[in-house]
């Protein structure tokens, strides 16, 4: 089924939290041929409020509405992951491309659910694996493509953070440790950037095996991760994340072990780049967009223009739900 080719994009966002107000919102606005036509939120203050701030024409507190308003004609969904099937659904029924948070779902099961929806209507799905886009992983990927360390042995990921102060208010927990809101914990939140990245870099990871504990006691979901996995190659990799850790112990690197030497680099905090041979150690700076989601909703704009191919889609986000829940045993 071919899709039809728009001259301008006029979003219509189901959700305006946080991450909307800087990562991605404004971004919207600046690519030529996308503006932002509607906001949605269950709480009519906060629909009016962020209409108002964003210089936004209408909004809504009913998700249908939204996607029914004829001025509309593409979806941005920045809810928790548990409503991001409903939501995507519906856009796509409705004949709406959609542009969704990651990770895709809360569960393997709901990917696939999108992905028959998807493939049946023919409408696109994108997903907000937006690292794929920045600089400073595309120089990641030209230094592993070029040969810089030689052929990639190995990769580790290691990742461990103190817990944050809402996390000691058992009467009002962010719903990222919700599971029935976020899908698991912290780690469902954020190792899907860093399992995306390297599915990026060298194809799908095909056998995983994990263990998860709740060490910390200050909610449900877990709260340490351990993982094992290898690509399609054969390739194996480890990860080790903690939610729960001393300040000392706070890490945020991924390591490339080559033939020829090494190259580690941040997911969260972009710390320079580090290339490590035998001809000596190079740290490579790069900045970030002020909105750091531009270069990807860039993309998204081509391709629904018919001007390019954006291949962060819901076929390749899924991949990493299953990573995940295979991980935390939910599959």
């Amino acid at each position: 089924m071919s899709q039809p080719i728009y001259k301008e994009i006029r979003w219509g966002f189901i959700g305006c939290g946080e991450v909307t107000e800087k990562k991605s919102g404004p971004a919207f606005n600046q690519v030529p041929g996308s503006r932002i036509q509607a906001v949605m939120s269950r709480s009519k203050e906060k629909a009016c409020s962020y209409a108002e701030r964003h210089n936004i024409p209408r909004w809504y507190t009913d998700a249908q509405q939204l996607i029914n308003d004829p001025d509309v004609n593409a979806v941005y969904i920045a809810t928790p992951p548990s409503s991001h099937a409903t939501y995507a659904i519906m856009a796509m029924k409705a004949g709406k491309p959609v542009y969704v948070e990651k990770p895709l779902a809360s569960s393997y099961i709901d990917c696939q659910r999108i992905n028959r929806v998807c493939e049946q209507t023919g409408v696109p799905c994108f997903i907000a694996y937006y690292r794929r886009f920045l600089p400073y992983f595309q120089k990641v990927k030209q230094l592993v493509h070029e040969g810089a360390i030689g052929q990639v042995v190995n990769v580790q990921i290691r990742f461990s953070v103190p817990p944050r102060d809402l996390d000691y208010n058992s009467t009002n927990l962010p719903w990222r440790v919700q599971r029935d809101i976020a899908g698991g914990g912290y780690f469902y939140d954020l190792a899907p950037h860093q399992l995306d990245l390297l599915q990026e870099f060298f194809g799908p990871i095909v056998h995983v095996s994990g263990f998860s504990a709740n060490r910390g006691g200050l909610y449900q979901t877990e709260d340490t991760v351990s993982a094992s996995f290898a690509f399609q190659d054969g390739m194996p990799g480890s990860g080790s994340w903690c939610f729960v850790g001393h300040e000392s112990a706070r890490t945020d690197q991924i390591e490339l072990i080559g033939e020829k030497g090494r190259i580690c680099f941040s997911v969260f905090t972009y710390s320079p780049i580090v290339l490590q041979t035998s001809q000596g150690r190079q740290e490579i700076t790069i900045p970030n967009p002020p909105h750091v989601q531009l270069p990807m909703i860039e993309e998204v704009v081509r391709h629904l223009q018919g001007n390019g191919t954006c291949t962060a889609d819901c076929i390749s986000a899924t991949s990493v739900n299953w990573v995940l829940d295979r991980i935390l045993g939910k599959i």
